[in-house]
């Protein structure tokens, strides 16, 4: 039976992440999102992600060892970045970029589990320096180099801000970046394993999910909820701009999902983040103006929010531009796409799926005298 969007459809097999829609459950590897977020940083996780297990402390110091001697973008991706035109938004870029990222590693085309995983800490090293590089290209400052064995999420703050982070502020960044590194067959993952499975290699994969996350009906999202609470501007308009929204038939941003049938555990978590930090830089008023959009959202149409609400906040509160949103998103979750093009890689069959075919049958074309002779 044709289902639209194929809701409910399995499509493969995964042993990477498992989400419980009824419960509001999700588990990285069987371990639960909770306890990732409260226990374990950005690279375990990543390691998690793509070997199934997390790291002995020698593992953890080689893999990190390894990703932070990736750092550093190669020139010719630097004059990339710099001979960019002005309309070219921060994913445009950073779609860009990682295609031609591809162009200077030798083993891009070898899709063997070694050098998959090499090129796995290669993008995760090289996603926040593309982001950040771009960013402050874009506003007429100069790129910065990577600070000295220091952790991803602390080290992306500072490429960004240039100044060094305060603890908290890297902690609320590293939990974020768990907290989105996967999230099983969404849309930009699937598009990922769609190009994997043709024995495309893992930069092409990768840019294939870029490309997807790119559309606002995947990517986005959180960008366009702290556009709606910079729109509400005060905590006491919120309930007004809800009602207000949905007589219209206007959708109120960051509430609903496809999977899920309570709330998202992760918004549970960055819920805490967000007025954490909020209160931490004196700027209560849209953790104030998101709790009220949640009330009168959950009372007029019983819908939870999801992921993209609070993050829109706590990056906000972070002191990260709006339009860099979805980009932080993707620094995130190119682990997950490329735990997903291991996974396809190691057992691969080609996804093809048909399609119900519902146009014209058996018509009959009507030749238009002398039109073929025309072009001879």
């Amino acid at each position: 039976m044709n289902k639209a969007g194929l809701e409910d459809v399995v499509a493969s097999q995964t042993a990477i992440s498992y989400i419980d829609g009824q419960k509001g459950d999700l588990f990285y590897r069987g371990y639960h999102i909770n306890d990732l977020a409260e226990h374990a940083n950005f690279e375990q996780t990543a390691y998690l992600l793509w070997f199934g297990d997390f790291p002995t402390e020698e593992q953890y110091r080689r893999v990190c060892g390894l990703v932070h001697d990736q750092l550093g973008l190669p020139k010719e991706m630097m004059a990339i970045l710099f001979d960019l035109p002005d309309t070219a938004g921060p994913m445009q870029a950073l779609r860009t970029a990682i295609s031609a990222l591809a162009l200077h590693d030798p083993e891009a085309n070898d899709n063997s589990p070694e050098a998959n995983q090499q090129k796995a800490m290669h993008l995760m090293a090289h996603f926040p320096e593309i982001v950040a590089a771009n960013y402050r290209i874009a506003t007429g400052q100069w790129p910065l180099q990577p600070m000295e064995r220091c952790g991803l999420a602390a080290n992306f703050l500072w490429l960004l801000k240039g100044c060094e982070p305060e603890p908290l502020h890297v902690e609320a960044m590293d939990k974020c970046l768990v907290l989105h590194a996967e999230h099983g067959l969404n849309a930009s993952t699937f598009s990922a394993r769609v190009a994997a499975s043709t024995l495309s290699d893992m930069y092409s994969a990768v840019t294939a999910a870029l490309g997807t996350l790119l559309g606002p009906l995947h990517g986005g999202a959180n960008q366009h909820v702290m556009e709606m609470l910079v729109e509400v501007g005060d905590p006491k308009h919120a309930e007004a701009y809800v009602k207000n929204a949905l007589a219209n038939k206007q959708r109120i941003m960051g509430f609903g999902h496809r999977v899920y049938k309570v709330e998202d555990p992760r918004a549970i978590i960055l819920r805490e983040i967000s007025k954490e930090l909020c209160e931490q830089t004196g700027n209560i008023k849209y953790y104030e103006i998101s709790e009220k959009i949640r009330e009168v959202t959950y009372a007029e149409k019983g819908l939870y929010p999801n992921v993209d609400f609070y993050s829109a906040t706590a990056l906000h509160a972070l002191g990260i531009k709006t339009e860099l949103f979805t980009t932080i998103f993707a620094v995130s979750r190119v682990v997950g796409w490329t735990a997903h093009v291991m996974e396809q890689h190691a057992d691969n069959r080609l996804i093809r799926p048909r399609s119900e075919y519902i146009g014209h049958k058996n018509r009959t074309f009507t030749p238009i005298p002398g039109c073929r002779q025309a072009y001879h």
